[in-house]
C-alpha cells in the first residue's frame, strides 16, 4: 500500500531505492529496469526509487522502449530521474524516457539532447510529446531547467535525497509525501538527520558482461583482438588457451554487433584487413599489406556504427584497437616464432632436416606441424603438397620453414634419418 512513511520504527524499515542505468540502453537494460521498479513497488518498504542515467542512446526494441516509457511515466512507486553525476549523458530515447518522469533532475554539466531518432540508427517515433524541438539534433549542458526535460538541477544523490523530503509525487493517482530523511542519535548524544537507508540496484554479472561490448570502440576491438588472437595461435602457438581466448572475443563481439545498429560493410572491411594482415605476415611482412591494412582499420573504425551522434565509436578506442593489431603482427607473432627458432631443442639445425605433416595446401604457403608444433611452411608450387602429406623441412627462412614432399609420401619421425632433397631454385 502506498502511504506516507510513519515515524519510529516505521521510519526506520523505510529504504530508497537508486537504480543504476549506465551504458547502452539495450533489452537487457530495459528488462533490469522494469524488474528493479515494480519489485520495489511490491516490497512495501521502498520510499522513492531514484532512476540514475548515464546513456547515450537507445537500441531496446520499441516495445520494450514503450513499456519502459509506460512505467517511468506512471510508476506503481515514487520515482524520480536523475541524470548523474557530473559527466553524465542521456540522448536519443534515453532523454525522451527523462522527460517522461514525474520529477526530472539533472546534475550540474551533465549533456542532454540529440532527442531524435528515438533509437539509434532508427527512425521511430518519439516516446514523449512536447520536447524541446531545439535539441532534435543538438545536445546543451545543462546548467539549469530546461523546460519539457529537466525540472531542477542537484549535483549529487545524496543531497537529491535531503532535498526530496516532505515533496509530494502522484502515484496511481494518489499525492504520496516523500519522507527521505531519519533522526539519529551520534555516539556523543547529539541529534541529527540522515538519509535513509539506501540500496543501489545494479544489474546481474552476465548482464554486465554482456553489456560490454555494447559501446561501439569496444565491440571493434574485441573482433580484431579475437581474429588476431586466433592467427597468433595458429601460427605460433599451437591449440590451447588461445583459442578459447579468440572464440570468447569474437563472441562477445558479434553479441554486440547483434545489438548496435553497425554498418555491415564496415564489419566485412574489417574482416579483410585481418585478413590481408594475416597473409602479409604469412609472406614475412610485407610493409605495403601491412600498412595498408592498419589504415583501413583505422579509417573503418570511425564508420564501424550507424549511430552517430548518439552512439559511435570513441577516438581513443578504434586508436587503441589499430595500435593493438599492429603489436599483434609486427612484433608479437614474429617474435615469438623467432624465439622458438632459438631454443636449445628446437634450434635452426635441429628443424632442418625433421619431418612432419601439412596441416593444410601448401600453394606455396601453408601451414606445416613438425614435431607436435605447427609452422608457417612454404614450397615450391609444383611441389604438390596437400593437407595430410609428409614432408620434410629443407631449410629456415626467419620464421617460415621451407619444406620439400617427402620422398614415398609417408609420415616419419625423428628428422636425422631423412635426407633432405635440395630446393630447386
Amino acid at each position: 500500500m502506498l502511504a506516507t512513511a510513519g515515524s519510529g520504527a516505521a521510519q526506520e524499515e523505510r529504504t530508497v531505492e537508486v537504480v543504476d542505468l549506465r551504458g547502452v540502453l539495450d533489452d537487457r537494460a530495459v528488462d533490469f529496469v522494469l524488474d528493479a521498479v515494480r519489485g520495489a513497488a511490491e516490497s512495501g518498504t521502498v520510499e522513492v526509487v531514484v532512476l540514475q542515467i548515464d546513456a547515450p542512446g537507445a537500441v531496446a526494441s520499441m516495445e520494450k522502449l514503450e513499456a519502459l516509457a509506460s512505467l517511468v511515466e506512471a510508476p506503481p512507486v515514487p520515482l524520480v530521474v536523475w541524470v548523474g553525476p557530473e559527466p553524465a549523458r542521456a540522448y536519443g530515447g534515453v532523454a525522451q524516457l527523462v522527460a517522461l518522469a514525474p520529477l526530472r533532475v539533472a546534475a550540474p554539466g551533465v549533456e542532454v539532447g540529440y532527442l531524435a531518432p528515438t533509437r539509434a540508427g532508427g527512425d521511430e517515433p518519439p516516446l514523449a510529446s512536447g520536447l524541446p524541438s531545439e535539441l532534435a539534433s543538438e545536445v546543451v549542458r545543462v546548467e539549469g531547467p530546461i523546460p519539457g526535460l529537466v525540472d531542477e538541477t542537484v549535483p549529487s544523490l545524496r543531497q537529491l535525497l535531503q532535498e526530496l523530503d516532505g515533496r509530494s509525487l502522484e502515484v496511481g493517482g494518489r499525492e504520496v509525501v516523500l519522507s527521505t530523511v531519519r533522526p539519529f542519535v551520534g555516539p556523543d548524544g547529539r541529534e541529527g538527520v540522515t538519509v535513509l537507508p539506501t540500496v543501489i540496484r545494479e544489474p546481474d554479472p552476465l548482464s554486465k558482461f554482456l553489456r560490454l561490448p555494447l559501446r561501439p570502440e569496444v565491440a571493434l576491438f574485441l573482433l580484431v583482438a579475437g581474429l588476431a588472437v586466433a592467427a597468433f595461435e595458429f601460427y605460433a602457438i599451437g591449440p590451447g588457451l588461445a583459442a578459447a581466448t579468440a572464440a570468447l572475443s569474437v563472441g562477445l563481439a558479434g553479441y554486440g554487433m547483434a545489438v548496435l545498429p553497425v554498418r555491415w560493410w564496415a564489419v566485412a572491411l574489417v574482416v579483410g584487413a585481418m585478413g590481408v594482415l594475416i597473409l602479409s605476415y604469412q609472406r614475412g611482412g610485407s610493409a605495403v599489406l601491412t600498412g595498408g591494412s592498419l589504415a583501413v582499420l583505422a579509417v573503418t573504425g570511425f564508420f564501424f556504427t550507424d549511430g552517430a551522434p548518439q552512439i559511435s565509436p570513441g577516438v581513443p578506442g578504434v586508436v587503441l584497437t589499430v595500435v593493438a593489431a599492429g603489436f599483434f603482427f609486427l612484433l608479437a607473432m614474429p617474435t615469438v616464432a623467432r624465439s622458438r627458432l632459438s631454443t636449445p631443442t628446437i634450434g635452426r639445425e635441429d628443424l632442418v632436416g625433421r619431418t612432419g605433416v601439412a596441416v593444410e595446401a601448401l600453394d606455396p604457403d601453408g601451414v606445416v606441424e613438425v614435431d607436435g608444433a605447427r609452422w608457417q611452411g612454404t614450397a615450391h608450387r609444383e611441389a604438390g603438397i596437400g593437407p595430410g602429406d609428409a614432408i620434410v623441412v629443407t631449410g629456415v627462412d626467419g620464421w617460415v620453414l621451407e619444406v620439400d614432399p617427402l620422398e614415398g609420401n609417408a609420415p616419419h619421425r625423428g628428422g636425422s634419418e631423412a635426407s633432405p632433397r635440395d630446393r630447386e631454385k
